[in-house]
């Protein structure tokens, strides 16, 4: 198994491969990065199909029973304050990662089911990322990195105050890597509730200092997350954007996992 560091490494050389550098308006240089996928938010059925397919397919590889489960979309996904994001590539269209966001702006976030937050998170605008899948192969990485930046950049554009997300081991160790902190410093892994009752770390990141913490800690991904500019992240919608129910049966609520 390779470790963060080299996984790091292998990262930034697939990166290196890919980035050119941009002139914008000003003259000021800006490195700007083209992947050969996109990053768009869903916003019909078919899109929904492909992310719901990519979904079950890296459950499967982990948890195959629960995976039985997301065959089909799920009752979260047309909620009011939720989106999906579709990781898809350019040259055949098929689905590489998804993601799932909800905002707390209608009602409780789906970890609310299982903690109750604390006091400097309760009155806060919070996006909590769910359903995070992404398919097998060497962009496996780089495809998990930019769909936390726009994870990051859809909490920007509209206001939230912090990142939330519930991770099981190994994976609370990348979000750690990112400075996500621990929403419960002293609970560690925290059985959830609406996750099976399976150990989970409460992690958090401050969206507006997130920067400065990155700056601060002299962090390997801030070029990356926020002095590059990313064209293939999408994050647009029509005017009258709202996933609705589709003719593909709907699952009920279920266990969550990250």
């Amino acid at each position: 198994m390779q470790s963060r560091d080299a996984t790091q490494a292998v990262m930034n050389r697939i990166l290196g491969s890919l980035s050119k550098s941009a002139e914008p308006a000003g003259g000021v240089r800006m490195p700007e990065e083209r992947m050969p996928f996109r990053i768009k938010l869903v916003q019909n059925e078919n899109e929904l199909e492909r992310a719901v397919s990519i979904r079950h397919a890296a459950y499967a590889r982990h948890v195959p029973t629960f995976a039985a489960t997301l065959t089909r979309p799920e009752a979260y996904d047309f909620e009011d304050g939720a989106v999906i994001l579709l990781a898809e590539s350019k040259l055949d269209g098929s689905p590489i990662g998804t993601m799932r966001i909800k905002t707390n702006r209608h009602a409780p976030l789906g970890l609310e089911k299982s903690v109750k937050l604390p006091e400097w998170l309760e009155y806060t605008s919070i996006a909590e990322a769910t359903r995070l899948g992404i398919a097998t192969g060497r962009m496996g990485m780089v495809v998990k990195t930019m769909l936390f930046k726009a994870f990051y950049q859809y909490c920007l554009q509209t206001g939230i105050e912090w990142m939330v997300i519930t991770a099981r081991a190994p994976l609370d160790r990348q979000y750690e890597d990112l400075l996500l902190e621990d929403v419960y410093p002293d609970g560690g892994f925290i059985p959830m509730r609406h996750i099976g009752d399976m150990p989970h770390r409460v992690m958090a990141l401050d969206v507006i200092n997130a920067r400065a913490k990155w700056t601060e800690a002299r962090h390997p991904l801030l070029g990356f997350m926020c002095d590059t500019l990313h064209p293939d992240i999408d994050l647009s919608r029509t005017e009258d954007y709202t996933l609705r129910a589709p003719r593909l049966p709907v699952a009920q609520p279920a266990t969550m996992l990250m």
